[in-house]
């Protein structure tokens, strides 16, 4: 049983597989080597009376012979391991480079913890089919066809023997393996499901705590337990089933041989030496065999794993593509939405041909009810996906021309759940600006308000937070990720509401701060409070997708009637 996708990660490291190849050769001669050896010795002391000293050069190669098997297995097992690593290492790199690659809502449409199952146990899992199966089937393809020839020119009655019983224990091999194969399969499936599902359990542990209903996700995280551990125990009990019969069959096949052997030896239509040099040659050509079968199962499980991993690297995703062109932005730039449209799927449209011309350093607001295409809108000016139809552009420049690290260069967004990375309140603002000074990262946190929280800190800005923010408050968190945008200094804002749920304390001061962070930017905010609908250059009322308002407040008011409705709900006066 083999693997195309497997055998060609392991092609493209031919010196390794070359290496291999010279290993069963060498270890195949040596094989016959020890076994002519042992017969050659045995057959001149025990029978023909020579002195043992007269066979001490025998001996000495008998005693290379052995230490030469011994390093050949050592230094298979180290190129196995070191062809398993280098797969490993390219095959993780891939994995990792598609992921980056993708489009945000790509990687939201699947579990984090299938994902992360599929970077860390699929690719560990696949690490047995190189290191293990993969050497040992070079081997049962290469030391029992020298062994066969050997026996063939001493002996043709024991070679016929062994031509006929040696392609059973493949046989039977791959016949018990199907019976694994679904459940190598089914275990696999299994263990992806129980990672997804336990993290997303741990990631929202504390609703589960608060709504009750942690003790329903135990007794289920329980029976996926039980359902992997049943279903491993069942391929285990296949891959012991299968041990016991291949070691019932070389047995069986070796027990035939030297039942011909002995016989032919006594009615001496053999000599001594030719009927033990084959007895001893006889195991020398099943063991390979019996070790392919018992890393059969070792190569089915890495086969199952790696069509999880071909699944996720073959999957096709929508993503940006970017062109070759620099963007330098000395200024805020003007930036027009011209004719775009945009679905997921394609009976759905989740934005409608958008006409939008925005100027210099103007401020817009983006309203309208939820599912009207707001965040979608954002994650297109972002470039983090690319418009369906119609172009952006930027000072006349179609953004889809522009490099990605261009135009994200020019960029600062915050959103209403900025990520905060495990490492120090510095390291989690400096990584919107690498080069910044330690100067520039405490003005960036004056300007937004983190110099009143780190000033409570013993160890100030390099106190250590925790991954996903772990150990500081919601408005803590939202102002460091406004000092990100403060020490980028982008001359594009982009803001999806960051006020939203925090206090009235909080609310005014962040408010102030992006005030101070627009005054040089061209910025673009998904709104959802009415102090900053008032406040905006240009308002794009969006409903289903589609632009039904673009104005000034006053200017809306006047005209749409559902703006008017949406103004009413921001104050209060329909709830």
């Amino acid at each position: 049983m083999i693997d195309k996708r497997l055998n060609q990660e392991a092609k493209i490291r031919g010196r390794i597989l070359v290496l291999l190849v010279c290993f069963a050769i060498a270890s195949g001669a040596l094989a016959i080597g020890q076994a002519y050896s042992i017969a050659t010795i045995v057959d001149q002391v025990f029978l023909k009376g020579l002195q043992l000293s007269s066979m001490y050069g025998m001996l000495g190669t008998l005693l290379a012979i052995f230490i030469g098997r011994g390093l050949l297995m050592y230094w298979n097992a180290k190129v196995g391991v070191s062809l398993a690593g280098a797969v490993k290492n390219s095959i993780r790199e891939k994995l990792v480079q598609k992921l980056t690659k993708s489009a945000p809502h790509y990687l939201l449409s699947r579990k984090t913890g299938q994902l992360i199952s599929v970077l860390a146990d699929a690719i560990d899992q696949i690490e047995g089919y190189y290191s293990r199966y993969l050497p040992q089937l070079i081997q049962a393809a290469i030391i029992p066809l020298m062994v066969l020839i050997i026996v063939f020119t001493f002996n043709i009655y024991s070679a016929l023997i062994m031509l006929i019983t040696a392609p059973l224990i493949p046989v039977f091999m791959v016949l018990i393996g199907k019976m694994a194969d679904s459940k190598s399969r089914e275990q696999m499936d299994i263990l992806m499901r129980f990672s997804g599902h336990f993290l997303d359990v741990l990631h929202g542990f504390t609703t589960l705590k608060i709504f009750g209903q942690s003790r329903a996700q135990r007794r289920e995280i329980v029976e996926i337990s039980n359902n992997f551990r049943d279903t491993t125990m069942e391929v285990l009990k296949i891959a012991f089933l299968s041990a016991l019969m291949l070691e019932i069959l070389a047995t069986i096949s070796t027990a035939m041989i030297a039942v011909e052997v002995g016989l032919r030896l006594v009615y001496d239509h053999l000599s001594f030496h030719t009927a033990f040099f084959i007895l001893l040659l006889a195991p020398e050509l099943y063991l390979p065999l019996k070790n392919l079968g018992s890393g059969f199962h070792t190569g089915r499980n890495a086969i199952a794993a790696g069509e999880k991993i071909w699944e996720v690297l073959d999957e096709k995703e929508l993503k940006t593509n970017w062109g070759n062109q620099e963007l330098s932005l000395l200024a805020p730039p003007q930036m027009t939405i011209e004719n775009v449209s945009f679905h997921y799927q394609e009976n759905r449209e989740i934005l409608k041909k958008i006409c939008v011309a925005i100027r210099a350093g103007e401020q817009v607001a983006i309203v309208g009810r939820s599912g009207s295409g707001k965040t979608t809108l954002l994650k297109l000016l972002l470039g983090l996906l690319p418009p369906t139809q119609g172009r952006i552009l930027v000072n006349g420049i179609n953004l889809s021309d522009v490099k990605e690290d261009s135009w994200l260069s020019n960029v600062a967004y915050v959103s209403q759940e900025p990520y905060l990375f495990a490492g120090t309140i510095a390291d989690n603002i400096v990584m919107s600006n690498v080069k910044a000074t330690r100067p520039d990262i405490e003005h960036a946190g004056k300007l937004a308000g983190v110099d009143l929280v780190v000033e409570h800190l013993f160890l100030g800005y390099d106190t250590v937070v925790g991954e996903g923010a772990r150990g500081i408050s919601g408005g803590e968190k939202q102002r460091i990720a406004l000092a990100r945008a403060f020490l980028k200094q982008a001359p594009v804002v982009i803001l999806d509401e960051p006020t939203a749920g925090l206090d009235l304390e909080t609310e005014h001061f962040m408010k102030q701060a992006m005030e101070k962070l627009r005054e040089h930017a061209t910025v673009f905010t998904v709104a959802h409070r009415l102090q900053t609908i008032i406040g905006a250059d240009k308002i794009l009322l969006l409903s289903d997708g589609e632009v039904i308002g673009c104005g000034s407040h006053d200017q809306l008011l006047r005209e749409s009637e559902q703006y008017r409705d949406i103004v009413s709900v921001y104050r209060g006066e329909h709830l």
